[in-house]
């Protein structure tokens, strides 16, 4: 790997050692004909310690690429050169990347396509040069970007120890934005216990002001299952239920998103969201619509409480099904998806079954959508129609066929789904025409042209 030496305290200059014949570069020199681009504050922020090396496949990795200076990029893979080699028609490749090429049988130039009167590697020491100053001195400016963030961190966590009121409310949005815009920061946090800090400002009384910050804060990091359970306390969950009811759509989201994370500790307790006000709450997000982009965030949490057997009726009887049934066709197909998986395992309780039987609109919604979306629409429309027909096989039969269920049912079973899904298809066609001699059911369900 090649070394960087400071050759004069103060100068930006580099010397560098390994991979050939040593070169010195001047930056300066370098950077005003555009060759490295613009390189922000200019010069390394402090003289390189003698000795100090670095690896160039490293640097690269963490370094964000959108920057990178196009001479420095292989026309080949598009990515940053590490070895650079000239060809006799002047164009520059990564060495790997080259060969490759010859190794397929081209004898050409792949940028120009002229064929190669000689097919010599020339090693490019200077631009290599030029690549390794440019991202040693990018990884130096992160390192020391990296350092601040981390300082400041900490700095308001030891604030945030101290102060009350709006002071409080200022730290922690300071301290929201540098944990949303900086991986160090999040690590900073919960390395030094500042999760608990952040925990311990939940409580009954404190101001969602306080609150939403906190939870907007802890969406962010990586919470243990220690830091899971203590936020499960009942005051805790208890205020970000209100604000889940009375905050601003930002901390709405940030509130289910909070509550999926507890959900996937495996000890959690499912009475903490067996509440009226949550599930209303919920139901009020995806259903606003003045903020659609919010829909996704409560379809996502609605689907994971719905996972627990024990909520399902209480689900039914704050009026889910027939508000997600209203508001199927305006969905966007992820969060169409999300409602008919909550209205299919809905359907397993009687009390589900019963409100998707009291739809009117259930059993030609659900027809529309077969083939439609995705298979896995499908497979949740078949398995709600299954629900509410079985239910009443003589009324929403009927209803069914007039719907043109039918010939939807054949399109399913000829179509590439799943065997599972055909099944499903054929028992349900059988269950539809039992009311009906074959004569009258394919008239009825107008099938001589589709069975035609």
């Amino acid at each position: 790997m090649p070394m960087y030496v400071a050759s004069r305290r103060g100068e930006r200059v580099v010397e560098f050692e390994g991979g050939g014949d040593a070169h010195v570069l001047d930056l300066d020199t370098a950077v005003k004909d555009g060759v490295l681009g613009g390189i922000a504050g200019g010069g390394f922020g402090g003289p390189v310690a003698f000795g100090e090396k670095m690896d160039l496949k490293k640097v690269i990795e963490e370094m964000d690429l959108g920057e990178v200076p196009s001479v420095f990029i292989c026309p080949i893979s598009l990515e940053p050169m590490q070895d650079p080699v000239t060809l006799c028609t002047g164009q520059t490749y990564e060495r790997s990347n080259i060969l490759k090429w010859f190794s397929l049988g081209h004898l050409t130039c792949p940028t120009t396509m002229q064929e190669l009167w000689d097919d010599t590697l020339t090693p490019n020491k200077t631009l290599y040069h030029l690549i390794c100053t440019w991202f040693w001195q990018k990884y130096l400016q992160m390192k020391k970007r990296s350092e601040d963030v981390q300082g400041r961190a900490l700095e308001i966590l030891d604030t945030l120890k101290k102060v009350k009121g709006q002071a409080r409310v200022q730290a922690l949005k300071e301290l929201h934005q540098v944990v949303s815009s900086h991986g160090t920061a999040r690590k900073t946090v919960v390395d030094e216990g500042g999760i608990t800090l952040l925990s311990s400002l939940l409580g009954p009384f404190t101001s969602h002001a306080v609150g939403s910050e906190v939870v907007a804060i802890l969406v962010n990091l990586n919470l243990d299952s220690e830091s899971r359970r203590n936020l499960m306390e009942p005051s805790k969950i208890s205020l970000v239920v209100d604000m889940l009811n009375e905050g601003s759509i930002e901390t709405k989201v940030n509130c289910t998103r909070l509550i999926k994370l507890l959900m996937e500790e495996s000890d959690f307790r499912i009475e903490i969201v067996s509440s009226h006000s949550l599930l209303i709450a919920l139901m009020r997000l995806v259903r606003d619509k003045r903020h659609p982009v919010v829909h996704l965030h409560g379809l996502q949490l609605l689907k994971l409480i719905c996972s627990h057997k024990q909520v399902r009726s209480l689900v039914v009887s704050i009026g889910a099904i027939p508000q997600l049934m209203e508001l199927l066709p305006g969905m966007n197909p992820e969060c169409l998806e999300l409602a008919l998986f909550i209205l299919d395992t809905l359907s397993s309780v009687p009390e589900g079954r019963l409100a998707l039987k009291d739809c009117s609109n259930t059993i030609r919604t659900m027809v529309k959508l077969l083939m439609k979306v995705s298979e896995s629409c499908t497979q949740y429309a078949l398995s709600i129609l299954w629900s509410v027909c079985k239910l009443s096989p003589e009324e929403c039969s009927s209803v069914a066929v007039d719907a043109g269920l039918a010939a939807k049912l054949l399109l399913v079973i000829q179509s590439g789904c799943s065997p599972v899904l055909k099944q499903q298809s054929s028992e349900l066609l059988k269950l539809c025409s039992l009311n009906y001699s074959d004569t009258i059911f394919i008239s009825k369900c107008k099938l001589n042209r589709t069975i035609q």
